[in-house]
């Protein structure tokens, strides 16, 4: 068995388009996609539609949750939601918080039990980004009998074995390869590189193995577009891999 897994395109629809081309031409027909499909200030009904088009086996994000939630609600002035039509809230509505794929593999948007937390990461006290210790890695995957859990939401590409042999995969984002947060502290995540990134999983004799790939593609229209909605942060990122200047701070 072999298939790509995508996380995180928010959006980028330029990004999204490079990974499948990508997936495509390394003969690889089967795809499963973690979440947080359209939120930020970029391409979100195009995003949605091509999504919608492909019909990958997919669970529902945090940011996914919410925007349904403001349909529900009524209305909202976020430039993603005034994108959307019916039929795309719908779509995300109609999605799984989590979902087995073939037996082996479970996927969830953050964690298996919650679809906001930082899981093979966490935020310290001072701000930083660190591993997670693998006792806190083993008990969020308490009760999760896949050999493969695939997980997203922190946009930092990630393989984890746990002392069982279960694998653990976060395939990086698609569509924002950095960000700035606000809780429990302020907090910044820069992956450093602007390439969009997808995992690859396989399963031969051997057992499970996992690839992460970065595809470079045409960024400058959607770091263009980030700025021009006030998304310097995003802008930065998308530009340039970092939050801030184009060179990481010393």
């Amino acid at each position: 068995m072999k298939f790509a897994a995508i996380a995180d395109v928010h959006g980028n629809c330029p990004a999204l388009e490079a990974v499948l081309a990508d997936i495509a031409a390394l003969g690889i027909n089967e795809v499963v996609n973690l979440g947080d499909h359209v939120s930020g200030p970029l391409e979100a009904a195009r995003t949605a539609d091509l999504l919608i088009e492909r019909g990958f086996p997919s669970v529902r994000g945090d940011q996914d949750r919410i925007l349904v939630e403001l349909w529900q609600a009524g209305t909202s002035a976020r430039s993603d939601f005034r994108q959307l039509e019916h039929k795309h809230f719908d779509w995300m509505a109609s999605m799984p918080p989590t979902l087995a794929h073939r037996d082996e593999v479970f996927l969830c948007h953050a964690s298996p039990r919650d679809d906001a937390a930082f899981w093979l990461d966490y935020v310290s006290i001072d701000g930083g980004v660190r591993t997670s210790p693998i006792d806190a890695i083993e008990a969020g995957a308490e009760g999760v009998d896949a050999q493969v859990i695939l997980c997203g939401h922190t946009h930092i590409p990630r393989v984890v074995r746990l002392r069982d042999g279960r694998m653990i995969v976060n395939p990086g984002s698609v569509g924002l390869p950095g960000y700035d947060g606000h809780a429990p502290v302020p907090y910044v995540v820069e992956v450093g590189t602007p390439h969009a990134c997808y995992a690859i999983l396989e399963h031969t004799r051997a057992g499970w193995s996992a690839t992460i790939r970065y595809v470079p593609y045409d960024n400058a229209a959607m770091a263009a577009l980030a700025r021009s909605r006030g998304m310097h942060a995003w802008a930065s990122a998308i530009a340039t891999g970092w939050v801030g200047p184009s060179l990481p701070r010393r």
